[in-house]
């Protein structure tokens, strides 16, 4: 029988169960405690009626929150684009191909290399609280170079997902209809055992609505859900599709159409926002007031990649997010976990009820607020994981 430990003298308890604690989203509870059996949590509530456990662990006045969820990544990859970045922060065209100059990095480097690289970013995500990511397929664009990327990312990980339809590969630039036949035929079957999701860039210069339709309905006929980088850079068909095939989630939805707002709140595809990437292109902020305004699920994610969002920190993205979202700090906070959980369509991560995967962060903080109240400061000192400290 596992051995159980109880979390106490916990400043603010972020449960996201109204129900456990002040009726809010978050279902805060002040001075509480937290009881880990195994890897799940079986009993939250005020630190005085903790019950007795073999192991008890002093928070020291701390807040504790669920462990953040990042529903959206890009992690299997060679070399970055440092110049790019460069560029485009000095003012100066660059013209090195983007996802391109990614693709050819990926291509040329070795199993282990790109597991390295893969674990490296995981350990540095996990020092930042996150507990759970998604990580996607993308820059291989050929059936060896995505299945090979999936199966390394499936040793890690369960939120695996394939983005065979990220660019037409540079291979079959001329023929985008050969590369469609391809990413939903061939390189299907080689991707779909490794993979649980399907998603495609629903997006002018690389698939058009027609293409991400046939993309994401050939994933779904061999059992992957629908996930849809939706209306990042322009108005577009993304969101629309996505709520039509009931796709997860749309991911970045910045640009939206009151119609397209509408279809998101009277759907359960999630709205991920993804602040990294306008911090790092300069480009115009989702508004997450309208989405939350209108009813719709928002996830927080860090879309972490070599190109446009070179970030792990899900803190940041938080912080991000209410200085320039619309946020509030709660909605910000609970879009990054439980809002996580729901683009992953999980009921046992983003939480800290009984029966949840005891998942959790605590914070060198007395509250959840401070993760935007000191952007860039690292205030997660204990993550645990699957009911097992970590560091």
């Amino acid at each position: 029988m596992s051995s159980s430990t109880a979390i106490t003298n916990i400043a603010t308890l972020v449960t996201n169960d109204p129900s456990l604690g002040d009726d809010s989203p978050l279902g805060l509870i002040q001075d509480a405690a937290v009881v880990i059996e195994g890897d799940r949590v079986t009993w939250t509530g005020e630190s005085s009626k903790a019950p007795a456990t073999d192991n008890r662990v002093d928070a020291g006045g701390r807040a504790v929150l669920p462990g953040f969820v990042d529903s959206h990544s890009h992690l299997l990859f060679a070399g970055d684009r440092t110049a790019e970045f460069n560029a485009r922060m000095s003012g100066r065209p660059y013209s090195a191909g983007g996802i391109r100059t990614t693709v050819a990095a990926t291509r040329a480097a070795s199993d282990d290399d790109l597991e390295r690289n893969l674990v490296r970013h995981l350990a540095e995500a996990l020092r930042q609280g996150t507990t759970t990511f998604e990580t996607k397929s993308g820059y291989g664009l050929t059936v060896e170079d995505e299945a090979r990327a999936l199966r390394i990312a499936a040793a890690h990980t369960d939120e695996v997902t394939y983005l065979g339809a990220h660019i037409v590969s540079p291979d079959l630039a001329d023929d985008p209809a050969a590369y469609v036949a391809l990413v939903t035929g061939e390189m299907l079957d080689a991707c779909a055992p490794y993979a649980r999701w399907i998603d495609v860039f629903c997006e002018k210069g690389a698939f058009d609505g027609d293409q991400a339709r046939a993309v994401l309905t050939a994933g779904k006929a061999r059992g992957l859900t629908p996930r849809v980088h939706a209306n990042q850079l322009s108005y577009g068909p993304g969101v629309q599709l996505a709520v039509e095939l009931d796709a997860a989630s749309a991911d970045h939805c910045t640009h939206l159409t009151d119609a397209d707002v509408d279809a998101l709140a009277h759907s359960r595809t999630v709205a991920t926002l993804l602040p990294g990437a306008e911090f790092s292109t300069r480009a115009e902020w989702p508004d997450a007031r309208r989405l939350l305004d209108a009813g719709v699920t928002v996830a927080l994610s860090t879309d972490c990649n070599p190109g446009s969002s070179y970030t792990s920190s899900v803190p940041f993205c938080v912080a991000l997010a209410v200085r320039d979202m619309g946020m509030t700090p709660d909605e910000a906070v609970w879009s990054a976990t439980a809002g996580g959980a729901a683009a992953l369509r999980r009921d046992d991560i983003g939480r800290l009820r009984p029966g949840a995967r005891a998942d959790l962060v605590v914070l060198d903080a007395p509250s959840h607020v401070h993760l935007a109240y000191r952007p860039g400061v690292p205030l997660v000192t204990q993550v645990w994981r699957g009911g097992r400290r970590e560091f």
